[in-house]
């Protein structure tokens, strides 16, 4: 699918993985002994992924540095939820103020919180079209 994406010119892809298979593998235990998780990093890497996400690494060094991270409630209704995932990863929070005109149609007004320089992760609790999800992270 990677390579489907790159072809069809994406212009960035993120490859998600909820079990990443070889994350055990993250070092090496005697000599000559192959390091998995790396070489399947470097695989999709190659492949054409820009990032990955996966969930419950096996050790920190996989993981490669430690990012700034915010989490961005994409509207009112999800600010709870935004709230809880900040408390676990220790991060700050961000909100999106919005319009909607319609269905599936909103814009985006403002921004409250510091999200410049810093990885977003977006939380909400439900994806139809990912159309907001598109507009927000192009405003991001």
């Amino acid at each position: 699918m990677i390579d489907a994406f790159k072809r069809a010119s994406a212009g960035r892809i993120t490859a998600v993985m909820p079990y990443y298979g070889y994350a055990r593998q993250d070092r090496k235990a005697k000599a000559r002994d192959a390091i998995s998780a790396k070489l399947v990093a470097d695989l999709i890497t190659v492949a054409g992924a820009d990032r990955l996400l996966t969930m419950d690494l096996h050790s920190p060094q996989i993981q490669g540095c430690e990012d700034d991270v915010i989490c961005v409630s994409p509207d009112i209704g999800s600010v709870t939820r935004a709230r809880g995932f900040a408390q676990r990863f220790g991060s700050g929070i961000a909100i999106i103020d919005k319009r909607r005109q319609k269905a599936n149609v909103s814009e985006v007004m403002n921004i409250i919180g510091d999200v410049k320089d810093k990885t977003v992760i977006i939380v909400d609790d439900m994806v139809d079209t990912a159309g907001r999800s598109v507009t927000q992270q192009e405003r991001l």
